[in-house]
């Protein structure tokens, strides 16, 4: 599932599609659900969007194309005008119910509908065999939590044998009481992951009802009629849903014991060949970072940060605890010297900045000597080359910050 408009994660999905949106400074949200289902040998993959899908559709195409020798696809089934339907998707179910023709063309027994920004490494081989296994109808993967995120996730409780016997929708802190399966203990409650497994016989089936949504509809309207079940899974997993939430996740990735595993042999996290050259840092000191390809770092002082893809990042800069995401192409000489003529900057960080917490999205240009910090309990605002989100400072895709600016 692409999401819809992705509010929450804005500016960065001003231009671009949630799935789109760049993962630890050289992958999209997309590139993870995929890469799980590759390595489980599901290559039967559609991906359902609606908005700005130019760069998930173009990053899909130059990264997962398929030989005429394989059965798989992976595709973009983007809201369209059929004689069936005539309005944009709704929600999650919704967005299925729409494409239930390209779905049946699949000719699969089952449907596995997963959400495209989520970050967890899953073995859905094991998943889908779970739900072969206990006879169910549908399977919803869980996962235990504390009562500081219950409140804002879809909480169930299951049966001895894991039969779903109750959901509830982001419940009220004062009624998660009657919620906790594991009483005692530090995470008590079972919430849904927003991933499930369908046979697809019955998809169809439920979606006859009313409902535009899996959590908030079709899922508990089908617990009393059909067997329900409940895969735990106990690894790691982030909702990268918010702007909070994904600067989190990202500087997780940079530390030294970190939580989600990009290493692990056997099991690559897929994203697009881009063929860059090596990164050279020339007397920088780097602590706790991600240094993606093709970077140039002179003289910088970095620490608690990820570096993307092409960044540039001048002499005596220094960068706290913030996200760089880096560029979509490097400047020639020519466009250099244009910069200078019209006294633009150049893309990248400029000599002298000082960057703390803060979102640097792709292609921006940071002139020298600008001041980018956080404050502690700042208001959202917005400008035509800075927004404010969760306390965060996030500079948009081709952004300009002029020299000397203090934000």
């Amino acid at each position: 599932m692409g999401g819809g408009q992705g509010s929450r994660l804005y500016p960065l999905t001003k231009l671009r599609a949630k799935p789109a949106v760049p993962l630890a400074g050289k992958y999209r949200l997309i590139d993870i659900p995929i890469s799980n289902c590759l390595h489980a040998g599901i290559d039967k993959i559609a991906i359902l969007t609606q908005f700005n899908s130019a760069s998930l559709h173009r990053h899909i195409h130059q990264t997962y194309a398929r030989d005429m020798f394989n059965n798989g696809w992976v595709q973009i089934l983007a809201a369209e005008q059929t004689p069936h339907s005539t309005g944009w998707y709704q929600g999650t179910a919704d967005a299925v119910r729409q494409q239930q023709m390209e779905i049946k063309a699949a000719g699969t027994e089952y449907v596995l509908i997963l959400a495209g920004d989520h970050l967890y490494d899953m073995d859905y081989r094991a998943f889908v065999e779970y739900h072969v296994e206990t006879g169910a109808d549908i399977t919803m993967a869980v996962q235990p939590v504390n009562a500081d995120m219950a409140p804002s996730l879809g909480i169930l409780k299951r049966s001895d044998d894991g039969q779903v016997k109750s959901f509830t929708e982001k419940p009220e802190p004062a009624a998660l009481g009657a919620l906790e399966s594991t009483p005692g203990s530090d995470e008590p409650y079972l919430a849904s992951m927003g991933i499930y497994v369908f046979r697809t016989d019955l998809l169809f089936e439920v979606l006859k009802s009313e409902g535009d949504d899996f959590g908030k509809n079709i899922i508990p309207g089908a617990i009393s009629d059909h067997r329900v079940m409940g895969y735990v899974y106990n690894g790691y997993w982030a909702d990268i849903g918010t702007i909070r939430a994904f600067y989190e996740v990202n500087l997780e990735m940079a530390l030294p014991e970190r939580p989600f595993d990009f290493y692990i042999p056997g099991r690559p996290i897929y994203s697009r060949p881009r063929f860059l050259p090596a990164s050279e840092v020339h007397g920088a000191q780097i602590h706790h970072t991600l240094l993606a390809d093709g970077c140039r770092v002179n003289k910088a002082d970095i620490c608690d940060a990820v570096i993307g893809l092409r960044s540039l990042i001048g002499p005596d800069a220094q960068i706290r605890f913030s996200i760089i995401m880096g560029a979509d192409y490097y400047e020639t000489e020519s466009d250099r010297v244009e910069n200078k003529r019209i006294g633009r900057p150049n893309i990248g960080i400029g000599q002298g900045t000082v960057i703390e917490c803060a979102i640097i999205d792709k292609n921006a240009r940071i002139g020298r000597n600008v001041h980018i910090r956080c404050l502690p309990d700042r208001p959202d605002s917005e400008t035509d080359n800075w927004v404010v989100r969760d306390g965060l400072v996030v500079i948009p895709k081709d952004a300009v910050i002029e020299d000397g600016t203090v934000i």
